[in-house]
């Protein structure tokens, strides 16, 4: 590594064989790394009491996260600790932090699970977002975005790492280039969602004719021709929500990551309805999302009213005749 991601303090060699480790695992470990080199520079500066990694440096490091939620402190003081972890191999007597006095992560947040008529009301109101001469595809970008993230299931990066050779019109399929994990797959998509991408690449091309195969499909440009950010998602997305008067129980706003778990529990709903067979659908819906099992999958699965009642209808359908059977013996005994 090089220029501002060059690591030069005394843990220098140990910090760069322990990413390299974790990015042979397949782990892409960005945050990590940014977290590992705060930590370098600051044992670096001059007003540093220590050039290595003490309890003193490790607190007073901390201390620079003041204005961070617990969570995302808890977060970086762990990857901290979980590299001390690795370097005690080498170094049987360094310094590793005890996580007992981290502060206490926040209670997690609840998901917000959206409902084909809200997407429904969301896409209406996109024809309420204004349209720049500098962002002529503002309005229709954010209409993509909704349709894909809802009916994909995508995460935002990757929505917004897609590429226009990235749809294929012909299989009508989306091709996820190495996401999480390094994993590259391919999604097929429902006929009206091939034709929104369709309509979208067609208007795109009204604008600037001759697109580039390697062209951001969300492409900006007012940015030089890069993909729309992630800020500018955010932002249009509250404009749609705040329009449509979409709000979680607690009065905020829905996240970008929502729209994923939706994707996930609508999913079930759908084939609990279709009277399938869930359980043996589950790995092609962790296929389809770009989990490494069936258990990063679960994390998705949120047991929300409508699902309830959907799957304690198929458990009745299945064995409900043995519950009765069960019952009736019980009261001849009596």
């Amino acid at each position: 590594m090089s220029g501002n991601t060059s690591f030069r303090s005394s843990m220098a060699a140990d910090i760069l064989d322990y990413i390299s480790l974790k990015q042979a695992l397949g782990r892409r470990f960005y945050q990590e790394t940014r977290t590992l080199l705060s930590l370098d520079r600051f044992l670096c500066n001059p007003a540093s009491p220590s050039a290595d990694l003490t309890e003193e440096t490790f607190r007073l490091w901390a201390d620079l996260m003041h204005s961070l939620c617990s969570t995302s402190k808890r977060g970086r003081m762990n990857v901290v600790r979980n590299f001390c972890l690795y370097r005690r191999r080498r170094h049987p007597s360094c310094f590793v932090p005890d996580s007992t006095q981290f502060p206490k992560a926040s209670p997690p947040v609840q998901p917000y699970i959206f409902s084909d008529a809200e997407v429904g009301r969301l896409l209406r109101y996109t024809e309420c977002i204004p349209e720049l001469a500098r962002s002529p595809l503002r309005r229709t970008a954010t209409r993509l975005a909704v349709v894909l993230l809802y009916t994909t299931g995508l995460r935002r990066g990757e929505l917004l790492r897609l590429r226009v050779a990235d749809y294929d019109p012909a299989a009508r399929m989306l091709l996820i280039r190495e996401s999480k994990f390094h994993k590259s797959r391919l999604l097929p998509l429902p006929e009206d969602v091939a034709r929104e991408v369709e309509g979208f690449l067609k208007g795109h091309a009204k604008i600037r004719p001759a697109i580039p195969a390697e062209a951001p499909l969300l492409w900006n440009p007012h940015c030089g021709g890069r993909a729309f950010t992630a800020t500018w998602l955010t932002e249009n997305l509250h404009i749609l929500f705040d329009l449509a008067g979409i709000r979680k129980p607690n009065g905020c706003l829905p996240r970008v990551h929502d729209f994923r778990f939706s994707f996930a529990v609508n999913s079930l709903i759908r084939w609990y309805r279709d009277g399938a067979e869930v359980g043996a659908k589950l790995p092609y819906l962790s296929t389809y999302l770009g989990h490494v099992s069936v258990v990063s999958t679960f994390h998705y699965l949120r047991f929300i009213e409508p699902l309830a009642e959907l799957a304690s209808a198929a458990f009745g359908a299945h064995y409900g005749a043995l519950i009765e059977d069960h019952n009736a013996d019980e009261k001849e005994e009596e």
